[in-house]
């Protein structure tokens, strides 16, 4: 029998597939450790716990004592190591959990995108394992396939002295030599839930393989504890040891992080850099209020005018595969040059894909939210919310692709009239206003002629290629495996929040909403006006 997607552990659980959003994590839930598959505590560990104010003294990036690499317990090699790329001085997240983890203790850490939390783990983890060398010394599980080869290179950079061998396990790619890998011992195993837990499941030898493993990580924890990997996390904790470290990061928090450590109390170390859903300082956000019909057409002025605003590159967000697809090959119509990256496409392809944007073959790079998290590419100028998304704490993970460790950024949504209210939840989550700017409507809209005849091509060349019997297909598999895992009935779009704050309801009153019905009439009597004289 033909395995599915998901059977194959091909599903790494981006939700960005047509039709579909992520599962959010449903508030109140019972905490992970009551659903089987608790983290275990080593009976001989010191107990410890930082609290979230004790991380909260100074939101830079930088610790209020200053320590070096030396000061944090860490081998000549590694500082040498750190030093060579360009890590002159730890970081806040670093000098704060490298001790523990050093000392044998669980760790959850939380601190803000882009503050240098896998060298947190990654570093402690080189050096335990450069004092006892066998495989498989650590398993890391991320969300994305994507963030499982980003991890890997940091990995390789970090233990350049060490002579580290590491697997990479995702979907997409072949079992059976996913297998093979396995069973000859890496130092390191990175992988995504789906694919760990099938080769985990369908072959017994390969649980050995772990029988001794010292450190798990779940890196971007809270998307990794989302309900939707539940199952798979069950079978994968099984297969550890019971004594191995325990370390959780993220840039977020949860209900699930919070109950967890609720359930861990003194035995884990918890820093918390934290102050609710903030964004960087040096993050410039903006908004553009523009009419639903011409959305491509004010995309495509603003991608052509990045070389004229210094903007080295982009990366444009999309909700759906669809979308995604379609405006790749728009832009491929008007000789833009661009990347595409959502979950249609094979591994191959995606890796292709950001290759080339991280390169700097191509500067624009089109992606659904599978790149909303972890990725760390220094040179993205700009952010741009082609769709609004439609969960806040996704906005603030996909501006947190520009402006990381220090440097600026910008981050354009383009707001339509359907989009007011998420704009709303946006700017009471991060509490901070969005900066309305005016846009020259008449010179973006030249380009709508031009625009409009490629979206033509580009939707025709969709039916030419199946995109949408593929769309179908896929749609139809992954209710399938939600049905089968209990989940469909939990997987409804969440409620409206009403509990905005008084500045977002400033911010889109209903004065700005009669403005933008206004700016709509006003684009469709220009639209109507020009049909009207290409005629004559």
């Amino acid at each position: 029998m033909k395995r599915s997607r998901r059977e194959n552990g091909d599903d790494d659980g981006h939700g960005d597939a047509e039709g579909g959003g992520k599962n959010k994590i449903r508030e109140g839930a019972e905490p992970r450790h009551s659903q089987g598959y608790a983290l275990p505590v080593p009976q001989t560990q010191e107990s410890h716990q930082r609290t979230a104010a004790d991380g909260r003294e100074d939101l830079d990036g930088t610790a209020t004592d200053s320590k070096t690499f030396d000061d944090l317990g860490l081998p000549e090699w590694a500082v040498k190591t750190c030093r060579e790329l360009g890590m002159r001085m730890p970081r806040r997240v670093q000098q704060r959990c490298i001790p523990p983890v050093l000392e044998g203790r669980h760790v959850l850490g939380i601190d803000e995108t882009g503050s240098g939390k896998t060298a947190a783990f990654a570093l402690p983890i080189l050096h335990r394992l450069a004092e006892h060398p066998f495989g498989v010394f650590a398993l890391v599980v991320t969300p994305t396939r994507e963030l499982a080869f980003q991890l890997a290179e940091q990995f390789r950079a970090l233990g350049s002295a060490v002579h580290l061998r590491i697997t990479v396990v995702v979907g997409g790619m072949d079992m059976l030599k996913q297998a093979k890998d396995l069973v000859a011992r890496p130092h390191l195993v990175i992988a995504t839930p789906g694919r760990i837990h099938v080769l985990l499941r369908d072959n017994p030898d390969i649980s050995a393989v772990f029988s001794r493993t010292k450190f798990l990580v779940l890196d971007e924890a809270d998307r990794v504890l989302d309900v939707c990997f539940q199952e798979e996390l069950k079978f994968i904790f099984q297969c550890l040891p019971e004594n191995r470290q325990n370390l959780l990061f993220s840039a977020t928090t949860t209900s699930n992080l919070q109950k967890l450590r609720e359930h861990y109390q003194d035995k884990m170390y918890v820093y918390e850099a934290y102050e609710g859903f903030k964004t960087v300082q040096s993050l410039k956000q903006q908004v553009i209020f523009i009419p639903k019909k011409v959305k491509d057409v004010y995309l495509m002025h603003i991608l052509s005018k990045m070389e004229d605003m210094g903007i080295r590159s982009a990366i444009v967000f999309i909700s759906t595969c669809r979308d995604c697809h379609r405006l790749s090959l728009m832009l491929e119509v008007l000789d833009q040059e661009a990347a595409a990256l959502y979950s249609f496409k094979s591994q191959t392809q995606r890796l292709e894909a950001l290759h080339q944007f991280k390169s700097g073959k191509v500067s624009i790079l089109l992606a659904t939210d599978v790149a909303s998290r972890g990725l760390d590419i220094a040179t993205v100028d700009l952010v741009i919310n082609y769709d609004v998304p439609r969960f806040p704490r996704d906005y603030i993970h996909r501006v947190g692709r520009t402006a990381r460790a220090g440097r600026g950024g910008l981050a354009l949504s383009l707001v339509t009239q359907n989009d007011v209210e998420l704009i709303h939840e946006i700017e009471a989550l991060i509490e901070k206003q969005l900066e309305m700017i005016e846009y020259k409507e008449s010179e973006a809209l030249s380009l709508m002629k031009k625009v409009f005849s490629a979206k033509n091509v580009a939707e025709m060349r969709m039916i030419d290629d199946g995109f949408e019997e593929k769309a179908k297909e896929r749609k139809k598999q992954k209710l399938k495996t939600l049905a089968e895992k209990g989940l469909l009935n939990k997987n409804k779009r969440r409620k409206q929040s009403k509990e905005f704050s008084e500045e977002g309801k400033e911010v889109f009153g209903a004065k700005n909403v009669e403005e933008m019905k206004t700016k709509t009439e006003n684009t469709k009597r220009f639209v109507k006006e020009k049909k009207v004289k290409r005629k004559k």
